[in-house]
């Protein structure tokens, strides 16, 4: 007796959703053991149907009348259960509540919240800022930092405060506000964000904006504010609850009255509960999110698809989503005796004991290509915010921006030089210098590539009447460049999180449906203002994929036409699930009213449609895109 009382106990400290299955299980086996008389017992084993499922539903209905007077499908559920037990119809009410409560619990697993994102958010703030006293350095809280305050950031640090950079130099990677996929060279006079990270050299910083103005706390209450203007999707069956509750009451009355039997008026309220029409919509939705999975989609939020539907532009960041997000070597030039393979060789050996993302890129670039390894370098040297310097096979190598190889020179050749490299940096791309010796000898041109499938994944969005839109941080030249290998006809460039934010209000404000696609930190408040937000799972960043309704896991975006056919067939699905359920109601209700059909009988052909609904959506698990 002792571990009965333990199991007991155990069952019933289970928590929320646990507890919801399980009293399904139970349910379900005791509806089996009821119509076929499995064991024999002195009550109906329906009874345990009734009150597992039974009592929450009531409960439930209970609740929303007293509190609010919420009519839902719940009510007329209620009073079915309720009717068929005082008649000792006890398999046709437990039947009802059990088909109920699979809905509900079907329903609440496709409706999952994504909070996680702000928390995450909220642990990107700086926590401690290094302020310059007469004294020398005190650390306070980010927090408490004053405009006006002078402020050190060491490499590795987070910037605590928006700011003017007033001495040092340095490289800042500020993808948490732009989407940049590459450091930005930073000197005095330079703004930098908070929440933005100090990758090389030290500087000192003027405070410009502090506290709940600084721009991490902006993109913050950018997301909760997203989130929040995001409408959900209500079940049609609670939608048009009260109406269903009056007719179906009205229609048993009536019954009642005229025929003077109380069993048909049983009968009607049982076959008149909303039970296929609750299944509609969840069971398609969850074999649509399996279908979805099993290509490389999550789909976070429940009734993502349901809105995926209707959408009619899609908005693309572009580093990480249509690009590959990584700078690649995509030319190298000499301009000198040099040849360009010497150009790239000396290059990679200056750079192999680099920390900055383009050294690294150079480097990796050149051995992906087969190569030996280069030369190791001696005397290496970093200078922030310029490049490196070291010593290869007895020559002085330099390799970095402009400031680094020609100094303050800028007579006729250099500008010649450089001249010649604008094509590339209208591309979009970023130019690495080399000198030797002292003399410029070339250049290495690194890029972030478009994905080989965006040209084709855009093709097929547009057959399908959806329009593609590239918002993007990078300067217009940069995005017309990329815009144009995709196929994208309307570019946003220089976007910062707010500006997203404002374009995909703009449109919606138009009436079109938004789903936004992106992979950064700063696409996080438009992936949550977006009808739907799709987040790149593999290169995006956590907060990205949690603000998002659905993340990309594959990174694999060649599957999107396929997600967004398969979101309209999900549609279709429920259309037919809805005008199956109804017509099989109305049909079940004239047999009811004339006494063709009772409760237990009108019980099973009921849940028979709801079993249909099931195995209707059930086809969506293995549909795929013609």
């Amino acid at each position: 007796m002792k571990r009965v009382a333990e199991t007991i106990e155990k069952f019933l400290k289970l928590g929320g959703r646990k507890k919801d299955i399980a009293f399904l299980i139970i349910s379900g086996a005791a509806l089996i053991v009821s119509i076929f008389n499995l064991i024999p017992l002195p009550f109906d084993a329906a009874w345990a149907a009734v009150l597992l499922c039974g009592i929450p539903i009531a409960a439930e209905a209970l609740i929303g009348l007293v509190t609010a007077f919420d009519i839902k499908a719940d009510v007329l559920v209620s009073i079915a259960v309720i009717a068929c037990v005082c008649l000792g119809e006890d398999f046709g009410g437990g039947g009802v509540a059990f088909i109920m409560q699979l809905g509900a619990l079907l329903e609440d697993l496709t409706v999952a919240k994504a909070r996680a994102g702000i928390e995450k958010l909220v642990q990107l703030t700086p926590q401690t800022a290094r302020v310059i006293t007469g004294g020398g350095e005190k650390i306070i809280p980010a927090g408490q930092a004053k405009i006006g305050d002078v402020i050190r950031v060491l490499p590795g640090e987070t910037v605590p405060v928006d700011g003017i950079i007033l001495s040092g130099e340095t490289s800042i990677n500020q993808s948490v506000m732009t989407g940049e996929s590459l450091p930005v060279d930073k000197s005095a006079g330079d703004e930098v964000s908070s929440g933005t990270v100090n990758q090389f050299g030290a500087f000192v910083m003027k405070a410009e904006k502090v506290g709940e103005d600084s721009s991490i706390q902006r993109m913050i209450r950018l997301v909760q504010s997203a989130d929040a203007s995001k409408a959900k999707i209500v079940g049609l069956a609670d939608r048009w609850a009260a109406w269903i509750v009056v007719i179906a009451l009205s229609a048993a009355a009536l019954t009642w009255i005229i025929s003077g039997e109380i069993i048909r008026a049983v009968t009607i309220l049982v076959v008149f509960c909303p039970c296929a029409l609750v299944l509609a919509t969840p069971t398609a939705v969850m074999a649509a999110i399996g279908n979805a999975a099993g290509h490389g989609f999550l789909v976070r939020e429940g009734d993502a698809l349901e809105r995926l539907a209707q959408v009619s532009k899609i908005t693309f960041d572009k580093t990480g989503t249509l690009t590959y997000g990584t700078p690649e070597v995509t030319a190298v030039e000499s301009v000198s005796a040099y040849s360009a393979e010497e150009i790239y060789t000396l290059a990679a050996a200056a750079e192999q004991m680099s920390e900055h993302p383009l050294g690294k890129a150079v480097v990796r670039c050149y051995k992906a290509g087969g190569r030996a390894l280069p030369p190791a370098p001696e005397n290496f040297r970093m200078i922030p915010g310029e490049g490196v310097c070291a010593a290869v096979n007895g020559r002085e190598i330099k390799a970095g921006n402009l400031k680094l190889v020609f100094g303050g020179e800028k007579n006729a050749g250099t500008r010649r030089l450089i001249s010649a490299t604008e094509k590339y940096i209208n591309s979009g791309a970023t130019i690495v210098w080399l000198s030797a010796d002292g003399v410029p000898a070339g250049y290495i041109v690194l890029s972030d590539t478009v994905r080989r499938e965006s040209r084709q994944t855009i093709r097929s969005l547009k057959e399908a009447g959806i329009l593609p839109v590239l918002l993007t941080g990078d300067n217009q030249k940069a995005a017309a460049a990329i815009a144009g290998q995709a196929e994208i006809d309307e570019i946003h460039a220089e976007c910062l999180p707010e500006s997203k934010l404002k374009i995909i209000g703009g449109f919606q404000k138009n009436g079109d449906r938004v789903c936004m696609i992106g992979d950064g930190i700063n696409d996080a408040p438009a992936l949550k203002k977006a009808d739907v937000g799709i987040a790149m799972g593999g290169a995006g960043s956590d907060i990205a994929v949690e603000a998002a309704d659905i993340a990309l896991v594959s990174d694999e975006i060649k599957e999107l036409p396929h997600l967004f056919s398969l979101s309209k067939k999900m549609m279709k699905k429920i259309k037919l699930n809805l005008t199956f359920s109804m017509t099989l109601n109305f049909l079940a209700i004239i047999l009811a009213v004339t006494g063709f059909l009772g409760p237990v009988v009108g019980a099973l052909v009921h849940n028979a449609g709801s079993v249909a609904v099931i195995i209707n959506s059930a086809l969506l698990l293995k549909w795929k895109k013609k």
